[in-house]
């Protein structure tokens, strides 16, 4: 369970992250998918990571320290509508770079709204991870805004375009930040994911 929850630092440069040495998880996802409400509900801190209404609020790689063991990292959405084209560059290849050369990063949670049909940003952006070997899981999000029947039928239909790109399911929870459903499963998971790291097993 996580206990303690820390702001560490904020920056625009994966160069200057902490210095590897624990294991490290990282959420992403669209603008507005409720990400930062999502680590707020895990880590039990209503004002942990900002939360807007505003899509976009996060635009740094933003590192939390986690019961002084790990690292949380809430990482910039991808897919915003109202920044300009150089900005969106800049924010792309951060988020590129950290995925892809971060050597203590044991698990990528993508966040995907449980209220919408399949979207081509979110599968493009999981068949990136699955090309680059980023080790992806989805986090569905919001399952408390609509009737669990919708919510079924939209998370069926996502698994089911993932199992056309990478043939077999990745791993996937469905949670909500307003009742906390799915927090215990999510949690045990990337306990489950720093125990393997710190034990040698992932390299």
């Amino acid at each position: 369970m996580i206990q303690k929850a820390q702001f560490v630092i904020s920056n625009s440069n994966p160069g200057n992250c902490p210095k590897p040495d624990r294991a490290e998880v990282a959420f992403i996802g669209r603008s507005n998918v409720g990400k930062s409400s999502l680590i707020n509900m895990l880590t039990e801190k209503k004002d942990l990571a900002k939360t807007s209404q505003k899509p976009g609020k996060t635009q740094l790689i933003n590192h939390f320290m986690i019961n002084d063991r790990w690292y949380l990292v809430d990482l910039p959405g991808y897919g915003f509508a109202k920044v300009n084209v150089k900005v969106k560059q800049g924010w792309e290849s951060m988020i590129s770079t950290y995925l892809t050369k971060r050597e203590n990063l044991c698990g990528v949670f993508v966040l995907i709204d449980s209220r919408l049909e399949p979207q081509k940003i979110d599968l493009e952006f999981l068949l990136w991870c699955g090309t680059e070997g980023v080790p992806a899981a989805i986090v569905f999000t919001k399952a408390d805004k609509q009737s669990n029947t919708k919510t079924d039928q939209n998370i069926r239909k996502f698994l089911k375009k993932t199992q056309e790109i990478f043939e077999e399911i990745p791993d996937y929870f469905v949670t909500s930040a307003e009742n906390g459903q799915g927090k215990d499963e999510l949690t045990r998971f990337i306990e489950e994911l720093v125990q393997e790291y710190e034990s040698g097993e992932i390299i």
